[in-house]
């Protein structure tokens, strides 16, 4: 991953995939897919556009209230990010702040601007949304979409009558959003055009205090940090029916199903895992429950990747009211407006995570060694001739690595260098089994296989 147009300069919070990144992320994004759409018979992927009309923002609040709080300095004109610059400065989490407090706590603290030391203006707000002007001549007004969610829901209509009128209703997308950060920074963690794969399952809300697997997942412990543990900041691990008291079941069972595939899937040590909740003034006004999933990074500490949201009605009923479209639908026998339960995850900052989490300079070896797990992994396996200058071996080697490509196409091959700086090669990389050829393979048809974690 580097700087995208890095030949003229780059773009601030933008950047580029090469080779083995886009690999690594389309693996992930494939093993999210096979995982969350799994979760029911009923959860399928679509894709919508990139530009949206404006109205679609109107109706979702994105014009009013997709805002971030930026403070001016009064001599140069730097800009900052008010609560990231308050955060950097107190090492405490100020998101519930109005800009009227963080102008308080910018004067409380006497932060100044970095560049030149002056005094800051008091904070305002700044909307992130990219505007895009369509046409020619009269032109109609639309943006970049800030978020993938508002597909499935303008969507949801179209979508329910297509799959015969079931709920729940769940809608997969992964593509890209974009947001006019006013400060971008930690490499890919906080870009201005990004990938999210998020779900939106559509349901009754009359059914959110039961899920049919319920029992299955009872008792599996789940790393909470609620709202109480705060003081200490410590995660408690709490069983599925304890938080029954705080949390319906339909809610449970997907924070459940999210922490499996973080531990099982992606696997993260338990230790880097968390489900944080959000106080009612951290979280978006038209989330009723909301919990960050995040894992702690080596020089950032526990970051955001994700999170379960449960928007209620908020979205559909928005659409309908500026569309004049009715997002009432008729389930068994009851005239509803169906609710969402979002599960959304940044696809760039899980990869981000995925890289910081396995990444080793092994010292033993001499070499940087990433434990990606094998699915994750770019590449799934190397072939190696012993040397290269004996064309029988080669010759061997090749047939080996073409009988291996029909099972595992991305095999890889390599005979430059000396076997060790190959297999430091393709430490590096990620790739987790190399099959070196040697000259006992001629007579008895056996490779050496080498396990990169052993």
């Amino acid at each position: 991953m580097y700087p995208s147009s890095e030949i003229y300069g780059g773009l601030g919070g933008i950047y580029d995939y090469g080779h083995l990144g886009t690999l690594l992320k389309h693996n992930f994004e494939n093993l999210w897919r096979s995982y969350f759409l799994s979760l029911s018979e009923n959860f399928y992927e679509i894709e919508s556009s990139l530009i949206m009309p404006e109205n679609v923002f109107k109706a979702s609040g994105h014009l009013e209230n997709f805002i971030d709080p930026i403070v001016k300095c009064s001599k140069c004109g730097h800009i900052e990010r008010a609560d990231h610059l308050v955060e950097r400065t107190t090492k405490t989490r100020v998101a519930e702040l109005t800009p009227g407090e963080l102008t308080l706590e910018i004067k409380k603290h006497n932060l100044v601007c970095p560049l030149c030391k002056s005094a800051f203006e008091p904070v305002t707000v700044f909307n992130m949304m990219f505007p895009v002007q369509i046409g020619v001549g009269k032109q109609t007004r639309a943006f970049l979409r800030p978020e993938t969610a508002q597909g499935p829901y303008v969507n949801f209509k179209t979508q329910y009558e297509l799959q015969r009128k079931k709920l729940p209703l769940g809608l997969a997308l992964i593509g890209r959003a974009y947001r006019n950060e006013i400060s971008p920074r930690h490499f890919t963690l906080r870009q201005r055009e990004f990938t999210q794969a998020e779900l939106q399952i559509f349901f009754d809300p009359d059914t959110i205090a039961e899920h049919p697997r319920f029992e299955e997942i009872k008792n599996i412990k789940i790393r909470v940090l609620l709202l109480e543990d705060r003081k200490d900041d410590t995660v408690k691990e709490r069983t599925a029916q304890e938080l029954t008291k705080l949390l319906p079941k339909y809610y449970i069972y997907h924070l459940v199903k999210i922490q499996e595939f973080y531990l099982e899937h992606l696997k993260i040590p338990p230790e880097k895992f968390r489900l944080y909740q959000l106080s009612d003034k951290e979280k978006a006004f038209y989330n009723k429950y909301h919990f960050d999933v995040e894992v702690e990074l080596n020089e950032l500490g526990f970051t955001e990747v994700g999170g379960l949201h449960y928007r209620t009605d908020h979205d559909l009923a928005g659409h309908q009211k500026i569309s004049g479209e009715s997002m009432e639908i008729v389930h068994e026998e009851k005239k509803l407006t169906p609710h969402v339960l979002e599960l959304s995850f940044g696809v760039d900052r899980n990869v981000y995570a995925l890289i910081d989490n396995n990444y080793e300079n092994d010292t033993q070896r001499g070499n940087i060694v990433l434990h990606l797990p094998p699915k994750l992994a770019p590449l799934p396996a190397a072939v190696f001739p012993l040397v290269k200058n004996k064309p029988e071996l080669v010759e061997k080697t090749k047939e080996v690595y073409t009988a291996l490509k029909k099972a595992l196409p991305l095999t890889f091959y390599d005979d430059q260098g000396s076997v060790g700086r190959r297999y430091a090669r393709i430490d590096e990389i990620g790739i987790p089994i190399a099959v070196t050829v040697d000259f006992d393979t001629l007579n008895d048809n056996a490779v050496t296989l080498r396990d990169r974690e052993t």
